[in-house]
């Protein structure tokens, strides 16, 4: 029987400072294939796994080796394969180069801890890690193309929204703000983070002096992995906030809301379960850029919205006011 251990960071004040937020679309890919493994363990993605599959049978997009360095029960996913991402690529030809650039005595050092006997995908990728590598590096970029790309807006939006909302927290009550709820089995005390993990290996320490790298991952849901190969930075893996509606294809409208805002307002209110451009929102409710554009306008001024830019993006988040409204208009 698996029991939960602890795994604790102590941090210093230096740790504090060098904690820091980072996405990875390879991460991305491969918590992606565990969801395809085993859809019954990750229920929410169950829209995304139809499409999903339906988009790599149409693209006959084949990607064995891959599947088999993804193993389910995933107790051990090569680090080659799984970096902690050191800061956020501009996109996922610059992850595929660093993934294709690995050294191959890296890639046999990594696939030493997995179960013997090894795939034979996974063998062949041993005995010759160069053209391993870029047959692996080929099976990714397709993959991702197919299954992944076409949402990546989506997922980037909430990822983006969930990297603005642990800011705010931190900045107004430190880093016992900052993990606050970030995940059932993380928690922060006295300067310490535990996560309780289900794993065979025993309980252990890390020390720290190095910060935390803090990665929202859509796919990763409902675990949280905290990532360490003694010589980058930990990274922490979690699953960002609402990732329960996002593949909704609506959110529920508040009548007795609606009644005083107008539907319009009300349900873009609705909407910003995460924060979300004025485009994307005129995609998902259907109504007009410029009618959604003066709407977030007039909840802006009221006090139910503020502004983030995120690069040339403007993001409307809720504000507590706005949330405490939809509570109190919710049946």
């Amino acid at each position: 029987m698996r029991e939960d251990v602890v795994l604790t960071l102590d941090f210093s004040a230096q740790d504090v400072a060098a904690t820091r937020f980072a996405r990875s679309r390879l991460l991305e890919v491969v918590t992606s294939v565990q969801v395809l493994k085993d859809p019954g363990s990750r229920a929410v993605h169950l829209p995304w796994v139809r499409q999903a599959r339906e988009r790599l049978a149409a693209g006959g997009v084949r990607y064995e080796l891959l599947s088999q360095l993804v193993p389910m029960p995933a107790w051990h996913l090569p680090d080659f394969l799984t970096p902690v991402p050191a800061a956020t690529a501009d996109g996922m030809a610059a992850e595929l180069a660093a993934l294709a650039a690995t050294a191959p005595r890296s890639v046999v050092a990594d696939l030493e801890p997995l179960a013997r006997p090894l795939p034979p995908l996974v063998e062949r990728l041993r005995a010759d890690p160069v053209a391993g590598l870029a047959r692996l590096t080929a099976e990714v970029g397709a993959y991702w193309e197919a299954a992944v790309e076409p949402f990546w807006a989506r997922i980037e939006r909430l990822a983006e929204g969930e990297i603005l909302y642990r800011a705010r927290k931190m900045a107004v009550g430190g880093p016992a703000a900052l993990f606050e709820g970030l995940h059932p089995k993380v928690s922060w005390s006295e300067g310490r983070m535990t996560l309780a993990q289900r794993r065979y290996d025993s309980a252990q320490r890390l020390v720290g002096g190095r910060g935390l790298v803090l990665v929202p991952s859509v796919f990763v849901w409902p675990g949280a992995v905290l990532q360490t190969d003694g010589v980058a930075q930990p990274g922490l893996v979690y699953a960002p906030r609402g990732v329960a509606t996002l593949w909704e294809g609506g959110a529920v409208v508040p009548r007795a809301l609606a009644g005083v805002l107008g539907r319009g307002r009300a349900l873009l209110l609705a909407e910003l379960e995460s924060p979300a451009s004025t485009t994307e929102l005129a995609l998902r409710t259907g109504l007009s850029a410029p009618n959604v554009s003066h709407h977030l306008s007039a909840l802006h001024a009221a006090g139910l919205l503020v502004r983030h830019r995120s690069g040339r993006t403007v993001l409307y988040v809720r504000t507590a006011l706005a949330q405490a409204l939809l509570e109190a208009g919710a049946p």
